[in-house]
């Protein structure tokens, strides 16, 4: 069997040999759209909630969902470089956001770490990389941006060095002014940067649709390529938005939008913050919604549709007051489960799978369907999944880790684990009482009631597959389970 799914990715894939490149008839292009923030739930055709995205509606209906993929660090830096590297945080080192105060701790993604990226550039693959990267912490000088200012300073230009295979470059590390943001192109310097008056994902979706038809020969048209488009939205600041996304929204009652059970109630803090937010969020969702349809439309004018493959996803979801927390970081659903669309035209078989694929499995699971198995290094703990898409079949995981860490304190925060149907949390910091969670997804999917008193044996069963996770990702978290 092993040997039959081989020969299945063989004739799908590109396949190379020791010492071959990349040519344009045999190998696929790979597209990646990757918004920041974005919670699975959000997008129309998963009838969760009230949001217009009927471009994302359409790449569902052509391509595989996945219901339970997660971030498993949900915020950015971590989960990113999870992503590139197939790797979990403590062995990649980002174990918290790229800032000022992360670089004096240590915390940086290396530049000898081997991400796909690296392994599709030594191929001879044509790569670009459009919008933010956050994988490099300020240095001093500071360059002067807003976000630069206080004690963590955010924004930084990422040096060739450091881009990991992407020879074509627009891109800046973080940067939350969306009407207005910055970048750096491929041959600019450290203080070269531009500024541009014209909504980030709108933008971006212009220079990625240059880059697809090569408008200014932004790369070689007889080698396949990578084009990673990262926007920032649906992140904050949610009122950096044009109009005419927010005018969707706005004759729908508020009532309408905070149907979820678990949003907190009017006059609370946590519920008034929902309520200000939430039809910008929306607005921004059908926004890159928007920019979806014009990307995917371009590469259908360009005649790359059919040997492409196209990756929808996120860093991670968005709380936005729900538990009453205000944005990621949390084990809940919406912070956890992010958005997974692939499409690969007479490939992959249209199909919504429940699979409980984690961020590290994203970077051997291409590799593996775009045929550089073997190209996956040694030290990659993530999973490759690329046989179960192309068949439905064969072993699936059953369970998720979870993870959060303080700065400075890489042995302290939060750890869990989700199943295909409970969530559990334990929760250790010194200054803290410790706090135990456990949910039912399947009973209670808003997480409302923690169960984890009422059931030992079951809290005692989910504790030791934990323990499992924390002992193969090496996480000086497991000393308080021994």
């Amino acid at each position: 069997m092993r040997i039959l799914l081989s020969l299945i990715i063989a004739i799908f894939c590109c396949g190379l040999s020791f010492g071959q490149s990349a040519q344009k008839d045999s190998c696929a292009n790979l597209l990646i759209i990757f918004p920041d923030q974005m919670r699975g739930s959000a997008m129309g055709f998963r009838g969760e909630e009230p949001v217009q995205t009927p471009n994302l509606d359409q790449l569902a209906k052509d391509g595989i969902v996945l219901t339970n993929a997660v971030s498993n660090f949900p915020i950015c830096s971590p989960a990113r470089a999870s992503l590139m590297s197939g790797k979990y945080p403590q062995s990649h080192g980002l174990i918290q956001n790229c800032n000022s105060y992360s670089g004096k701790l240590g915390y940086e993604f290396s530049v000898e770490e081997e991400c796909w990226s690296d392994v599709l550039n030594k191929a001879g693959y044509e790569l670009g990389y459009i919008g933010k990267w956050h994988l490099d912490n300020p240095h001093e000088p500071y360059l002067d941006f807003y976000n630069n200012k206080g004690f963590k300073k955010w924004n930084e230009w990422t040096p060739p060095e450091k881009r990991h295979g992407f020879n074509y470059w627009y891109a800046y590390g973080t940067y939350d002014k969306h009407l207005n943001p910055v970048y750096w192109s491929t041959d600019a310097k450290r203080d070269e940067y531009n500024f541009v008056d014209q909504w980030g994902p709108e933008h971006e979706a212009d220079k990625a649709i240059a880059y697809i038809k090569n408008r200014k020969s932004e790369r070689d048209p007889n080698k396949p390529f990578v084009l990673m488009v990262a926007m920032n939205p649906p992140h904050g600041d949610y009122s950096q938005v044009p109009d005419k996304y927010k005018q969707i929204y706005e004759d729908v009652s508020i009532e309408e939008l905070t149907k979820r059970p678990n949003i907190p109630s009017k006059g609370t803090k946590f519920g008034d913050y929902y309520r200000k937010h939430i039809k910008d969020y929306y607005a921004q969702i059908s926004g890159v919604d928007e920019q979806v349809g014009r990307i995917l439309h371009a590469l259908e004018e360009a005649g790359e549709n059919e040997n492409t493959i196209v990756l929808f996803i996120s860093d991670h979801g968005d709380c936005l007051g729900i538990h009453d927390v205000s944005s990621k970081d949390y084990h809940y659903e919406e912070s956890m489960v992010i958005p997974f669309i692939i499409k690969w035209p007479g490939k992959l078989k249209s199909r919504y799978d429940d699979i409980l694929l984690s961020m590290p499995d994203i970077h051997p699971t291409l590799l593996g369907l775009m045929g550089f198995e073997k190209n996956i290094g040694k030290d990659v703990e993530g999973k490759n999944y690329a046989n179960y898409l192309l068949t439905g079949k064969g072993k699936k995981p059953t369970s998720q880790l979870y993870l959060y860490t303080y700065y400075g304190e890489p042995d302290m925060g939060r750890r869990g684990i989700r199943t295909d149907r409970y969530t559990l949390m334990i929760s250790k910091r010194h200054s803290e009482p410790d706090i135990f969670e456990l949910f039912d997804n399947k009973n209670d999917p808003f997480q409302l009631m923690n169960i984890y008193d009422r059931n030992p044996i079951l809290t005692a069963t989910l504790t030791a597959q934990l323990k499992n996770l924390l002992m193969e990702t090496n996480d000086p978290w497991i000393k308080h389970l021994n």
